[in-house]
């Protein structure tokens, strides 16, 4: 009973959830009629999401649409990344954009930040080491690990945490 138990902390997306929520916005753009003649669309621009309308009440009806077709599919609007400061469209010419990045995998910052989370409220023994865009937390009872990730649900981390390879 020497061995140690563990689990890692990650932030994926599944792509083919969110390129089929876009798709489904994009659809359901084209038909409705308050987006008639505004000139609205969404797409892939490189590996950003790219929303263009002529206003930026429409462009922000165009997120809305999007956020809702993302919930549907199961992915968490935390992996969404509209900018530091929230949706903020922007004008071009006459049209105003608004750029969505999809976020993946926890950053430096997002590990270091759960990593204090865990040392600070979680059970002692209980230890943790960043991965690259991962985090492993092991300790010797799977008790504290179930605490541990009952801490990190119940926490405000602003990521898309999920717990994989349970040992």
């Amino acid at each position: 009973m020497a061995s140690e138990a563990s689990f890692d902390v990650v932030s994926k997306v599944e792509h083919q959830e969110v390129d089929n929520a876009l798709n489904q916005a994009s659809k359901e753009i084209a038909q409705r009629y308050d987006f008639k003649g505004v000139g609205a669309s969404i797409a892939w621009s490189g590996e950003k999401i790219l929303m263009i309308a002529n206003s930026s009440e429409r462009v922000l009806a165009v997120l809305d649409v999007f956020q809702t077709k993302l919930i549907k599919r199961g992915i968490s609007l935390k992996s969404l990344d509209t900018g530091e400061d929230g949706p903020e469209p922007k004008p071009s010419g006459k049209e105003y954009r608004l750029e969505a990045l999809i976020k993946e995998g926890l950053s430096s910052e997002t590990a270091k930040k759960v990593a204090k989370i865990i040392r600070d409220e979680g059970p002692k023994g209980v230890k943790t080491q960043i991965q690259g865009d991962e985090l492993r937390v092991t300790g010797k009872s799977r008790d504290d690990l179930q605490a541990v990730i009952a801490l990190l649900k119940g926490s405000d981390v602003d990521a898309d945490l999920q717990f994989t390879n349970y040992r």
